[in-house]
């Protein structure tokens, strides 16, 4: 791992991080042109592509309701009562974000407030590849159920052999899935935003995928809505001499074995302790099933930050704004009104981040690549939609009206003040609107 050694007052800064950023010029091209040809040609595009990136002839994308059914009965135990754990504090975790329309009545009788609805559809990409990831799922589609959402569709790219893995099949059906579809990539994003002879569009994608998907998100982003521009997975350690070497190393690990990309940053305080953590890692890779991933993340995207003060090793993490952050230091709830920038915060030795990726309840859906700086994990507000309301009566019409008048002048938008100006007039000859013209005088 690239070591950065700071020097007394010095500010960790981008010039240390050497972000490339998510933009990924070649994908986005590769991007376009697939999502154009599945515009034009729909199904038969998607055929094509799933035949030829993921090696399987598809006929019919839809996965019928009997398989979904069946396939709890193709899952182990162990794993089923497993996923129920995690859907039910998943459920708990985001029922609690739910928002209710509102609204308040001025002194002049003025009403305003916010009409909250839920998106009529929304489309959740669950990744494949490199590993099984049956809690997107639930990441993705139970806040969705919370909110209300009436149609959620699941599209991932065919197993092997064909079809969709168990779990993934058994995870939708707990979470409130409608629709699952087996196909993937920049094809199925552009299948969710611009519909196929097989599948309907939706109003919103999220989910997680390689960098074309994150592209295609890119592209069709204003045509429907998006979740976020996912990177590389990332985690931030925070470790001070209490912390145990080895949990430290296999906690960075756990990161760095999602993909050679990931990005995994130690923030310690002595680089003999740093040195030890390294060795750890060393002795966990012996036994680790994805060794070749995890070496090439820590290698080519590690990063030690060895710090001289709490207070520099604090901002250190704001300047990295990371999608996981672990403070893996003594009295760590303490120091948690110093982060201004992480995605998710897991405080002190028993929480390591792979608790927050299936069971705490938390999204796992997170800003990377410094997002954090601005944006939020994945929530119940992502799947619904506030409208404004207003309605005001003649008394809150006439005390506003001098103001809007004023305001519409100088921005020279004549029948912007000339609207209200006429009803002022009304009002000032005794005109006044009945009941039925919406009560504001009633």
């Amino acid at each position: 791992m690239r070591r950065v050694i700071l020097q007394p007052g010095e500010i960790f800064s981008n010039a240390h991080l050497k972000r490339t950023g998510a933009f990924n010029a070649p994908a986005l091209a590769a991007a376009t042109d697939i999502i154009e040809d599945v515009r034009e040609r729909g199904d038969a595009a998607l055929r094509d592509y799933t035949e030829r990136f993921d090696g399987v002839r598809v006929e019919d994308f839809r996965v019928p309701y009997a398989d979904i059914a069946e396939a709890v009965t193709r899952v182990d135990d162990r794993t089923v009562k497993a996923l129920r754990q995690a859907a039910d504090q998943i459920r708990d975790f985001h029922e609690r974000q739910r928002q209710q329309s509102w609204f308040t009545v001025r002194e002049d009788g003025a009403l305003v407030g916010s009409k909250v609805e839920p998106l009529e559809s929304v489309g959740i990409y669950v990744p494949g590849g490199r590993a099984l990831y049956p809690s997107t799922v639930l990441m993705n589609a139970l806040p969705a159920a919370v909110a209300g959402v009436p149609r959620i569709v699941c599209v991932t790219p065919p197993a092997p052999g064909g079809g969709v893995d168990a779990a993934i099949l058994e995870a939708c059906r707990i979470s409130g899935v409608t629709e699952i579809y087996t196909v993937g990539g920049a094809q199925a994003v552009g299948a969710l935003a611009y519909g196929t002879e097989s599948i309907e569009p939706v109003a919103k994608i999220t989910g997680p995928g390689n960098a074309y998907v994150a592209a295609a998100k890119k592209i069709v982003s204003g045509d429907v809505g998006i979740d976020m521009i996912a990177g590389p997975s990332e985690v931030c350690v925070v470790a001070d001499s209490t912390a145990d070497p080895a949990l430290v190393a296999i906690d960075l690990m756990a990161q760095a074995e999602h993909d050679p990309l990931a990005a995994c940053y130690l923030v310690t305080f002595d680089e003999a302790y740093a040195n030890e953590v390294e060795r750890m890692i060393e002795r966990h890779l012996e036994s680790s099933t994805r060794a070749e991933i995890t070496a090439a993340s820590l290698a080519d995207q590690g990063l030690v930050v060895v710090c001289k003060t709490m207070d520099q090793a604090l901002e250190a993490v704001n300047v990295i704004a990371p999608e996981h952050l672990e403070l893996h230091v003594d009295h760590a709830f303490d120091l948690l009104g110093a982060i201004r920038n992480a995605g998710a915060i897991f405080l002190g030795a028993w929480t390591p981040e792979a608790v927050g990726d299936y069971v705490a309840g938390p999204n796992h859906t997170l800003p990377t690549g410094g997002t954090a700086r601005y944006a939020s994990p994945l929530s119940v507000d992502e799947f619904v939609k506030k409208s404004s309301v207003i309605q005001y009566s003649s008394a809150a019409l006439a005390h506003d009206a001098e103001a809007v008048m004023t305001i519409a002048d100088h921005e020279g938008l004549w029948a912007h003040a000339k609207s209200v100006e006429m009803r002022k007039n009304l009002l000032e000859c005794g005109n006044v609107f009945g009941a039925g013209d919406g009560g504001a005088d009633a």
